[in-house]
């Protein structure tokens, strides 16, 4: 049996899937049946209740050969690090208590910071909690920036026409797509056996101008500028998308980091993906397409997009 967090998000519905192609026993921990039906309907078992609590959680890992794990992002916790930490000390209590002994944890690029990254400083805290349990075999993912992020950026091109974010434009980051980090949760569920930390990355770094060069290719508008916004000018819209105050501090702070730039050499192994963002940029064109023709247009105050 194969145990993964995350509920009907886009790396574990690839991991799912594809476990199951292969004929694997999958459970699927999440809240909402109706959300996970897709994956119930192709054989997944359902766990269903609050991850917060490591009592459910231990029943869900409960006979496991192995299980992947991973903190909710938790926009609209008032506290977002503590947040965190409560479900990040259920998901260690669980592991304690089921016995399960193979873990593939997701983190974050950054990670091995403990300060100054927004909520990837909670993710620090949950690598070293999961590394002080006993007789662990243990595989921290550290992708980088998810590809899937960009396309919050569609109704803010299709309204404003342009690519509107809080990073800085001219500083490359590592970038991954969540079926590229999917694939690999399956490889090490099966029992590749990869442990300690491994970076997952593009096949090129890309700069915010550079991606809106991509993405404006995609969508016929090869001049689509990238324009870096001020923190006053979406916080606005972030609370009334539902982030907490908190959250949107937190943010801020990981869009300020990625400013700054991530270091050419990162702390451990870093094995390349094979999705481009030229190969993801059908996905904007979609997004694209979808806020043009099918929903109206936000107002401009509304408009950026969310980091």
């Amino acid at each position: 049996m194969y145990v993964l967090m995350g509920s009907h998000g886009n790396i574990t519905s690839h991991a799912a899937r594809a476990l199951l192609a292969r004929d694997q026993p999958v459970r699927v921990v999440g809240r909402s049946a109706t959300a996970l039906a897709p994956l119930a309907q192709l054989g997944a078992q359902l766990a269903l209740g609050d991850a917060r609590e490591a009592g459910f959680l231990a029943q869900a890992f409960d006979g496991a050969q192995a299980v992947y794990v991973m903190i909710p992002p938790g926009y609209d916790a008032p506290d977002m690090r503590a947040s965190q930490r409560q479900f990040g000390s259920a998901i260690a209590g669980a592991i304690q208590r089921s016995g399960v002994r193979r873990v593939v944890n997701l983190s974050s690029v950054g990670a091995e910071l403990a300060t100054g990254t927004g909520p990837i400083a909670g993710l620090h805290e949950q690598e070293q909690r999961l590394n002080a349990l006993p007789d662990l075999d243990l595989l921290h993912l550290r992708p980088g920036y998810f590809m899937e992020n960009h396309l919050h950026a569609a109704a803010t091109i299709a309204a404003l026409g342009v690519y509107a974010s809080l990073e800085r434009g001219d500083v490359a980051a590592p970038m991954v797509a969540a079926a590229d980090i999917g694939t690999i949760v399956v490889r090490e569920l099966l029992g590749a056996g990869t442990r300690g930390v491994l970076h997952l990355h593009a096949p090129h770094r890309y700069t915010f101008t550079q991606a809106a060069g991509v993405f404006g290719r995609a969508i016929g508008r090869p001049d689509l500028p990238y324009v870096q916004v001020e923190p006053t000018q979406v916080r606005a819209s972030m609370l009334d998308a539902g982030f907490s105050p908190d959250a949107v501090d937190q943010m801020v702070e990981m869009a300020r980091w990625l400013s700054a730039g991530t270091p050419a050499a990162l702390p451990g192994p870093v094995e390349v993906m094979p999705t481009t963002l030229e190969d993801f940029a059908p996905r904007m064109r979609a997004a694209w397409d979808a806020a043009t023709c099918d929903t109206p247009a936000p107002a401009p105050e509304q408009a950026i997009p969310l980091p």
